[in-house]
C-alpha cells in the first residue's frame, strides 16, 4: 500500500493512489484542515499532502496501518492530553486506520496552529 517513491503533483493524484475506504478517510482529513484553516495553500511537499499559510500548517501520509498526521510539534504538546490515545513523536500523530479520525480534535489543532502562524 505504501506508495511513497510515486511523484505526486496534486493531493487529488495523492488521493487516488489508495483503496476508498483509505480515500474516504483522506477526503475527511482534507476537509477538517480546510474547515480550520480555509485560507491555507494546498500542495504536496516531501510526497505527502501538505497545507501552508506562510509557515507549514499540516501534513499527513498513509502508512501501513496508520494515517500520520504531521501538525509541526507544538499543537502535539498543546494537546497532548487530547491525544493520549494515539502513538505520538514530536511532530505527529498517528491514527489507525481501523478507527475513525477523531476530526474535531483535528480541527482543534490546525486552528491552532494557523493562529500561531498569524
Amino acid at each position: 500500500m505504501n506508495k511513497s517513491h510515486l511523484k505526486y503533483t496534486s493531493i487529488d493524484e495523492y488521493h487516488h493512489c489508495f483503496d476508498a475506504d483509505i480515500q474516504q478517510k483522506l477526503k475527511q482529513l482534507r476537509m477538517a484542515i480546510q474547515e480550520a484553516a480555509p485560507k491555507a495553500i494546498e500542495g504536496i511537499s516531501y510526497g505527502m499532502p501538505a497545507f501552508k499559510m506562510k509557515k507549514p500548517l499540516a501534513y499527513y501520509a498513509v502508512n501501513k496501518h496508520h494515517i500520520g498526521f504531521y501538525p509541526t510539534p507544538s499543537p502535539i504538546l498543546q494537546f497532548a492530553k487530547q491525544l493520549t490515545a494515539y502513538k505520538t513523536s514530536k511532530g505527529a500523530v498517528q491514527f489507525p486506520l481501523d478507527q475513525p479520525l477523531p476530526l474535531p480534535l483535528i480541527i482543534e489543532m490546525v486552528r491552532y496552529r494557523a493562529k500561531e502562524i498569524l
